[in-house]
């Protein structure tokens, strides 16, 4: 999910200027969409889901110095690879508690947010679609 997030901006940069200014003025809205589905998700599921970083060894070439040069010269044979153990974030997910009953407030707060979110922007999007006609 986070590396989606990363992508978005470029993605928003390939529409047309229309879409980059819907996308300008309905960006809250989105996170905000975003947010009441991972709440649905918590009711139905009756936990969250939380993201952590584990570290998991790997075995790995080490970077080092050579002792001798890598090209073979008279007599010089180039050093074996030196292998080590290297630790290696990894995102996991795991089950957690939560109240549902304070997740049932949040998801209804969300939704009442997401309501003034489109009534505000309404008229933006209206100006974009005149702004930049397709």
């Amino acid at each position: 999910m986070k590396r989606l997030i990363l992508l978005l901006p470029f993605l928003a940069a390939c529409g047309t200027p229309q879409e980059q200014c819907i996308a300008k003025v309905t960006r809250d809205q989105r996170v905000v969409e975003t947010l009441i589905a991972e709440a649905e998700g918590n009711l139905a599921r009756g936990y969250a889901l939380e993201e952590y970083t584990a570290y998991e060894l790997d075995w790995q070439i080490c970077h080092r110095q050579p002792l001798q040069p890598s090209l073979p010269a008279k007599g010089h044979k180039p050093l074996p690879p030196h292998m080590c153990w290297e630790r290696e974030p990894v995102t996991r997910t795991r089950p957690v508690a939560i109240d549902l009953g304070a997740e049932a407030v949040k998801l209804a707060q969300l939704r009442d947010r997401r309501a003034a979110l489109i009534r505000a922007a309404s008229p933006a999007v209206a100006q974009c679609k005149t702004q930049f006609p397709e």
